[in-house]
């Protein structure tokens, strides 16, 4: 935790400092804690940096109360427009993303989410949610999603997180995207799951959205380079309940 009381400002990256700063966190944790690699990280500045960058929004969250007014969290966003400018979403490499593409729906996509590790477990991700939601509708967003991970390629060690997902958080038909490399999910028959394990073994960002009444599409990918197991989240705002909207926009409605 840190030392004083965090105050957090959230806004879009502006120029190349910003960017900057959002690739150095992204380093901090994609690279260096969980060993991820890639065509265009810079080691020698310790930036995790791919050809998509240029194409998002980059939301930034800052804490004011520390020197300097570092930025502790990130999320990549891209909408429709930018991706037709970039020529394909970034899941798109990973996922078939056609029952998205034809549902007509306003798409948002999310991605390189990730907080320093001094704000985890704290309200850190809940101020990024709030302004998200903001975002979200400012821009006529109907749904969300992204392809979040797991760490390791081990997918035994993963078998019961991901028998789950299957099980109880499938995508219905019509926003149901389907893995390009098509590692199934159902490992363990639903009666032998040990729900408890798939809990604990789920990454907290996973079932945060889970909580919030998002779906897994259908199949994982496992992304050797990014030294991940990735499953692609999807949410549709229009289904969300009371509760999970309150939680989303941080009780705004």
């Amino acid at each position: 935790m840190t030392a004083s009381q965090p105050l957090f400002t959230v806004r879009l990256a502006r120029d190349a400092e910003d960017l900057i700063a959002a690739q150095r966190l992204r380093y901090d944790v994609f690279v260096g804690e969980m060993g991820s690699q890639g065509a265009l990280v810079d080691h020698d500045a310790r930036l995790e940096q791919d050809r998509f960058d240029p194409y998002f929004d980059h939301m930034l969250l800052i804490d004011e109360a520390r020197p300097g007014a570092p930025v502790v969290g990130v999320y990549r966003l891209l909408r429709d427009e930018q991706a037709r400018a970039m020529g394909q979403f970034y899941s798109e490499d990973e996922y078939d993303l056609a029952p998205l593409r034809t549902s007509g729906l306003p798409l948002l996509e999310l991605g390189r989410s990730c907080l320093h590790p001094d704000y985890r477990g704290g309200l850190a991700m809940y101020h990024l949610w709030n302004a998200l939601a903001r975002y979200v509708e400012d821009h006529g967003i109907r749904i969300l999603f992204g392809v979040a991970s797991f760490p390791g390629t081990d997918i035994q060690a993963l078998a019961h997180p991901l028998s789950q997902l299957h099980d109880r958080h499938l995508a219905p038909p019509e926003l149901r995207v389907t893995s390009r490399g098509m590692q199934r999910m159902d490992l363990i028959p639903p009666d032998a799951i040990d729900r408890k394990r798939a809990m604990v073994d789920t990454p907290a960002l996973i079932k945060a959205y889970l909580k919030l009444g998002g779906f897994v599409g259908d199949g994982a990918f496992v992304d050797h380079g990014f030294n991940t197991t990735d499953v692609c989240l999807i949410l549709d705002t229009a289904r969300m309940n009371d509760r999970q909207r309150a939680i989303y926009t941080g009780g705004r409605g």
